[in-house]
């Protein structure tokens, strides 16, 4: 069944809504041999699952802070549905921007990268080398800066988003958590950012940076 491109949620009562697993658009084992049908069932069904029941677990919490008039747990909860929130916010984009079709980029888009990055292996060398550089755990991402109205390279630490901490907004994701490559790369984490754009999903990308003009 293909997912859609909302987060899941389900209403909870009047006052707020569950977060869910999204159902991925193919198969576990579609994107081999790039991302291993091992690799992408644990991701997606463990460690995504997890970030959603810790999400709903703060957002519960918040609620009954927020009902007891209790500032100081509403404060400490703010890393919590950062981190958590962050981190189903960033699957759920990742999930939609790979394909075993991912098409090709419509001349909107094209045209875009060409302006700002000269060429479209200038965009993707420069978002790969920035995902690599990434120290720890994060995100490299290609977004767009509706301020400017240009294409822009931003890295995340973490499970930050980048639309919320950047202002940038999301096209495409590369997550460079050792648990989104390690089974199968090992510690080359270049070969497996080199490998990533093979099952990139242009036409969800292209969709993306549409809306976002």
């Amino acid at each position: 069944m293909f997912a859609t491109r909302r987060i899941g949620t389900v209403i909870v009562g009047a006052a707020r809504q569950k977060h869910t697993l999204p159902e991925l658009p193919y198969e576990y084992s579609a994107l081999e041999p790039v991302v291993s049908r091992e690799i992408m069932s644990l991701h997606h069904s463990k460690h995504h699952a997890t970030y959603i029941n810790n999400l709903n677990a703060a957002e519960e919490k918040l609620a009954q802070a927020q009902t007891k008039g209790d500032i100081s747990t509403v404060i400490s909860l703010a890393p919590a549905l950062r981190f958590n929130g962050g981190g189903h916010i960033n699957h759920t984009i990742f999930w939609q921007n790979l394909s075993p079709n991912g098409g090709k980029p419509s001349a909107k888009l094209t045209q875009a990268v060409e302006k700002d990055f000269g060429s479209w292996d200038n965009m993707k060398n420069q978002l790969a080398a920035s995902s690599v550089a990434v120290q720890g755990s994060g995100w490299g991402w290609l977004g767009y800066n509706k301020q400017t109205k240009k294409l822009q390279i931003a890295t995340c630490q973490n499970q930050d988003p980048l639309q919320a901490t950047t202002g940038l907004i999301p096209l495409f994701g590369i997550d460079v958590w050792e648990h989104a490559y390690y089974l199968q790369y090992k510690n080359v984490r270049a070969d497996y950012v080199k490998a990533i754009f093979d099952v990139a999903n242009w036409n969800d990308v292209s969709s993306r940076y549409e809306k976002a003009l």
